[in-house]
């Protein structure tokens, strides 16, 4: 896959592309070789952090401001860790419970970069990794109101789209045109592409489901704000509606709306080639049927707001199934694509089973008809066909979709919900293995093809199963191996780099983004969640000289620079596992 290649209220200053309590560290080559969470930690929980050192043997944590020594300890034992080829230490402070600023301070070596022990420690980065999808929207101005600095123009108003050959029907022909406005932004380029909202609306339906309590209060300073939704759900309906306009009236979906080919780096106003409605596939298709049969049941508590949609978004979920039952083998071939040639992200695949258990499963939860569950048969390969969620491979979605709504199947005869469980947490069980004898303490790297394209959206996803698991069980381990996941993410990585945008003293600020590349801020659009480690460089005839011997390992193949696609791209499918797992354990914490 060849992904191309950006919140602001300006009174919060956690917008600004440091941590709010980040502190200059600059000169200090002891923040490169300890790698911590730059956020922090709550004081409750496990602290750890890594030290790439064979010699050192005691650190301690001081105040950030007056250095003032507050808890000392020894270093673990060296361990190597395959992935990086570094020998580390692991430093253990889980018994720092008081609130405040400090940073870690192996003699010989430095000082990390500071971090914070708090109550709702992750709350402004998992917040700010909501808004960063406002910052995704096409067809639309963002005013300085709501995007403060990264205000800009609107971009692909959409209402002119031809339907490329490829996708013409009787009522449709090629060359007419439809009106699909809306939606957001896919990647770091500006193709809209239904395969990959697809996972991304199911993550973020999912955490809706579970956690709605702590999302219905959360105010992401949008448009929609005044209104009587939750702004999460606003900021999700807003994709959801575009995806509703990709539907043919035979019931088919468009896989994708974009240019023949992708824009330099110009901003969404400068953006202006025509736009194309590309053919209908089955996993578009199967994928727009899970959505919207979700969306469905959460948008049915609010039929006096959204008058008709719940049951628009079910009827339109129906038709698409119906749809790909009877065109069960549509696959997307872009190399075959003539009329203009097609060159944009692909997202192709050709095994559509996983597809269909996920919709299948929504449809028979939304609806209660059996035959729905039938078709998706999975408990006949429980234990063989389901890992962690990836846009070509999403039917693990419909195990926690199941198991969030365990209780009412129970007692059912078609349904062996125990079944469904204990394959989530035996799952979840090699995760917590892979943390307890890691040398950096995390369930990333259990396997070496954990870093590959968006391999940060592994690290995500690999948190969300596990806090499925800790939904589930209301064990702790689980949470915590969770919380591993997520102090990777935010610094505890061989690369040393906190990979969400705006957050950390060392974070992302030269993502391949578009709308970051194009304007005149220093800083990029907060709350982006950078690819992370890709050994297969695919861009490294662009990026020249950038990798050095420093990125020659998996986990350390990453260089801070637009030029990288293959390791520093954005995309809306890697934000929203970040989305679920900081803000997830924000809610349970």
């Amino acid at each position: 896959m060849r992904l191309s290649t950006k919140f602001l209220i300006p009174f919060i200053c956690f917008f600004l592309n440091f941590s709010a309590f980040a502190q200059s560290n600059e000169g200090n080559a002891g923040s490169e070789k300890i790698r911590v969470n730059q956020i922090g930690f709550y004081p409750e929980g496990p602290k750890m952090a890594i030290i790439a050192t064979t010699e050192a043997t005691d650190f301690s944590i001081l105040t950030a401001d007056d250095k003032k020594e507050v808890f000392s300890g020894k270093l673990g034992d060296a361990e190597e860790w395959p992935h990086s080829k570094e020998t580390v230490k692991q430093a253990d402070f889980s018994s720092v419970e008081k609130t405040g600023e400090y940073v870690l301070h192996v003699p010989g070596i430095g000082n990390s970069h500071p971090f914070e022990i708090a109550e709702n420690v992750h709350f402004e980065p998992a917040k700010a990794s909501i808004k960063a999808f406002y910052f995704q929207r096409a067809s639309t101005d963002l005013p300085e109101a709501y995007a403060g600095k990264w205000a800009r123009e609107a971009g692909h108003p959409d209402d002119q789209v031809k339907i490329h050959n490829s996708a013409a029907s009787e009522n449709r022909p090629a060359g007419s045109t439809i009106s699909s406005p809306g939606g957001w932004y896919d990647a770091g380029d500006y193709g809209k592409y239904i395969v990959n909202s697809g996972i991304t609306m199911g993550t973020l339906f999912a955490l809706y489901e579970d956690f709605p309590e702590y999302l219905d209060t959360l105010n992401l300073n949008i448009p929609e704000s005044s209104n009587n939704l939750p702004d999460f759900l606003d900021e999700a309906l807003y994709n959801l509606r575009w995806m509703m306009t990709m539907q043919d009236e035979d019931g088919g979906v468009y896989h994708k709306l974009t240019s023949a080919n992708f824009h330099g780096a110009v901003a969404p106003k400068d953006a202006t080639l025509q736009r194309w409605a590309v053919q209908k596939g089955t996993a578009a298709t199967l994928d727009f049927a899970a959505v919207t049969a979700q969306a469905a049941r959460i948008f049915s508590d609010y039929k006096n707001e959204l008058p008709g949609l719940a049951d628009s978004l079910l009827v339109m979920s129906e038709n698409a199934y119906d749809w790909a039952k009877e065109n069960p083998e549509v696959t997307y071939r872009q190399k075959e694509l003539q009329d203009p040639e097609v060159s944009t992200g692909a997202y192709g695949d050709r095994n559509f089973k996983d597809e269909l258990q996920w919709a299948a499963t929504e449809l028979f939860i939304t609806t209660g008809n059996e035959e729905y569950y039938k078709d998706a048969d999975i408990e006949n390969s429980l234990e063989s066909e389901f890992g962690i969620p990836a846009w070509p491979n999403v039917n693990t979605l419909a195990l926690y979709s199941l198991a969030r709504h365990r209780d009412k199947y129970q007692d059912n005869e078609v349904v062996n919900i125990d079944a469904i469980t204990d394959q989530l947490t035996k799952m979840a069980d090699d995760l917590v293995a892979s943390s307890k004898t890691s040398a950096y303490a995390i369930p990333m790297g259990i396997n070496e093809s954990d870093f590959a394209w968006g391999s940060n959206s592994e690290a995500g996803n690999q948190g969300v199963l596990l806090l499925n698991a800790y939904e589930i069980t209301g064990d702790d381990k689980y949470l915590n191996a969770a919380n591993d996941n997520l102090d990777y993410l935010l610094g505890r990585n061989a690369t040393g780099y906190s990979f969400l945008t705006g957050y950390g003293e060392k974070s992302t600020k030269d993502p391949h983004h578009r709308p970051s590349e194009s304007d005149d801020n220093e800083d990029p659009v907060p709350g982006l969640l950078a690819g992370g480690p890709n050994p297969g460089q695919q861009d490294i005839a662009g990026c020249g000289d950038k990798y050095t011997a420093a990125h020659q390992h998996p986990a350390t193949s990453y260089i801070d620079d637009r030029c990288s696609y293959a390791s520093n791209e954005i995309a809306i499918n890697w934000n929203a596992p970040f989305v679920y797992l900081a803000n997830a354990i924000e809610a349970i914490r």
